[in-house]
């Protein structure tokens, strides 16, 4: 039978998440709930739909929403606008999406097989050819559909597409050796060396995470290892230092570039599509003064011999 994969956006032209010029599909489905996460439909692994009330006919001129939800005070409206669902009444049969003609209610997932998959990716050999680019899987956590993405990536691998997996690795070891074999480039995340705070921010410890990544350096698979930089989270000197202590000693050498986003405000409008609380509002910063303390930042892990940028982008 042929894999179907739960993909909630495919991004074509991308060039942040590997070498080139990439698509890119982010897969539903993630165990972690970082509180700076910019991509919150990704966390449940079912297909749901998300409220944009700005784009709300209203009740009284349209209603078809409510007409055609198969339960009541499902859709919750404000002076006539829906505005938000009741999540523990929506079975997500998404009949309120169909519904509406005017994308104030949006699907996020959708089941696609491999070869649907494969019929948007090969749109853009040319791209990829030129570029030294391909093909991207992201999510949420794609080892959680493991099966598919190995199909996906074999595919790829026939047709000559380059492969990239950006994986969390908060997953058993297996699902990822389901995929490996066919996986060109590996991009993952240092969030925080302390488990029990990488649990406070996260929802989950890191020693699962610590041992894959481990396990990719005895391999000798090389990496593109990610830090988010969170202020007050993870941008201070013992956490920073006990980042490069683990890079050094344990991931030996196999970590081709250490890069280091910068925290920023994303997906704010995401969150309340779902009713979501966004836990990062409190956070403000100077832009310019914690860019310059995220470069010494990049200084200090340079002068330590790990290849180290500010940013995505792949300079040598």
């Amino acid at each position: 039978m042929a894999q179907q994969g739960n993909v909630f956006n495919i991004q074509r032209f991308t060039i942040h998440d590997g070498p080139g010029m990439r698509t890119e599909l982010f897969l539903k489905g993630c165990p972690l709930r970082c509180e700076w996460c910019s991509n919150p439909e990704s966390w449940t692994s079912s297909v749901q739909p998300g409220v944009y009330k700005t784009k709300c006919i209203s009740q009284k001129k349209c209603g078809m929403c409510k007409e055609e939800c198969p339960k009541e005070d499902v859709l919750q409206f404000v002076r006539g606008k829906l505005t938000s669902i009741d999540r523990s009444k929506c079975t997500n049969c998404l009949a309120c999406y169909q519904a509406c003609p005017s994308d104030a209610i949006k699907q996020w997932g959708k089941w696609m097989s491999v070869d649907e998959c494969m019929k948007e990716i090969k749109k853009d050999l040319g791209y990829y050819e030129r570029s030294g680019g391909g093909v991207t899987v992201s999510g949420g956590e794609p080892l959680l559909q493991s099966d598919f993405v190995a199909e996906l990536f074999s595919r790829c691998k026939d047709e000559g597409i380059q492969t990239c997996l950006e994986s969390t690795f908060c997953t058993e070891w297996e699902e990822a050796e389901k995929v490996l074999p066919y996986t060109d480039i590996v991009i993952s995340d240092l969030k925080h060396m302390s488990s029990e705070v990488h649990r406070k921010y996260t929802g989950v410890t890191n020693e699962r995470i610590l041992d894959n990544l481990k396990r990719l350096a005895d391999g000798h698979r090389e990496l593109i290892l990610r830090i988010p930089v969170i202020p007050g989270v993870n941008d201070d000197r013992e956490n920073i230092e006990a980042a490069a202590d683990f890079i050094i000693r344990e991931l030996k050498g196999n970590v081709r570039t250490l890069q280091l986003l910068s925290f920023m405000r994303l997906g704010e409008e995401k969150y309340q599509s779902l009713g979501i609380p966004y836990k990062m509002e409190h956070v403000k910063i100077n832009r310019k003064s914690f860019q310059k303390h995220v470069e010494e930042l990049a200084d200090y892990f340079n002068s330590r011999g790990i290849h180290c940028l500010v940013g995505t982008k792949e300079k040598q």
